[in-house]
């Protein structure tokens, strides 16, 4: 199968990959990357860190079976650490033994140290040239937000042709684009040139029926109602001025957190141990530890009697 034909028909049929990689995505998001897919466009995803932006990239490349290539962003990223840099250390051994040898044609030389066998690739060429045979790659670009502005607009070229420019050698151009992903938890506003070579989608919390599908299907161990309780008490919080909401992420760690404590539905002790789970500021921990963890749980507790009623016998 080649990497065009593994490429989803429909957006019902992009549902179905991701929910074969246990992934639970709304019609919307679906619907961006099947267009970012059939068209050859990178996808630009954009929402709260934790919400499975990430995560989409890592199910492709399960669901497709093609290698995936990530380029985690950070403040200073340069071309060296993201695309290419040369080998050094084994150019000055060339050089060296064809030293010892004597004779060496100097301008043969110079021309053969700078050839592709002392390119050390990095992600971003691995993307575009994966090893012959390959079924091609998935581009994972995380957080781009974190690069600067230089490395954003040096990125033009790379999304707009699927091509990189080497002084020494010349225009690598991929002979089958890679599915990209970029992400951004926008810390800082991404430059509209970049966003017009993309699709976007935005990545929202997931309302309490969506939640709950994700984590029976990613903590399928949870009990029945201590999920219902995680699901509301975490939709709850989100309600709240915290200084960093709780993620699907956090969700899905609580969860497995009561698990492991052998716990079978919330109770306010459990929810004042294990706090630090879902939100990683002291100061959002100091707010809900005690009285108002105690008071958001009463609300849910009535929440799902009501719910039960309603829903009958």
């Amino acid at each position: 199968m080649t990497p065009s034909e593994s490429v989803p028909e429909s957006v019902d049929s992009t549902i179905e990959l991701l929910s074969a990689g246990d992934y639970v995505a709304d019609r919307a998001l679906a619907t961006a990357l099947y267009l970012a897919m059939r068209l050859k466009r990178p996808l630009f995803l954009e929402g709260e860190a934790g919400v499975g932006k990430t995560e989409i990239a890592k199910v492709l490349s399960r669901t497709l079976e093609r290698r995936l290539v990530r380029l985690q962003c950070y403040e200073g990223l340069d071309v060296a650490s993201a695309v290419y840099e040369w080998n050094h250390a084994r150019q000055m051994l060339e050089i060296r033994l064809a030293e010892a040898a004597g004779g060496a044609d100097r301008t043969r030389l110079a021309a053969d140290l700078f050839s592709e066998r002392f390119l050390i690739r990095r992600p971003l060429l691995q993307a575009l040239k994966p090893e012959p045979g390959s079924a091609g790659t998935i581009l994972l670009i995380d957080e781009l937000d974190r690069a600067d502005e230089p490395f954003e607009a040096f990125l033009l070229e790379v999304l707009s042709d699927y091509q990189v420019t080497i002084p020494e050698i010349g225009t690598i151009v991929a002979d089958q684009p890679p599915i990209v992903v970029i992400t951004s938890n926008r810390t800082r506003e991404i430059h509209d040139a970049l966003k017009r070579r993309c699709f976007y989608a935005w990545v929202d919390y997931p309302d309490a029926d969506r939640e709950l599908r994700i984590l029976k299907t990613k903590a399928p161990n949870t009990a029945p109602r201590l999920s219902a309780q995680i699901v509301a008490f975490i939709q709850r919080l989100r309600g709240i001025d915290l200084f960093k909401a709780p993620g699907v992420a956090e969700t899905l760690d609580w969860a497995q957190a009561l698990t492991q404590l052998d716990k079978l539905e919330l109770d306010p002790q459990a929810i004042d141990d294990t706090l630090g789970t879902i939100l990683k500021y002291q100061d959002d921990i100091a707010k809900l530890q005690g009285s108002e963890a105690h008071r958001l749980l009463a609300q849910v507790n009535a929440e799902l009697a009501a719910s039960r009623a309603a829903a009958g016998p």
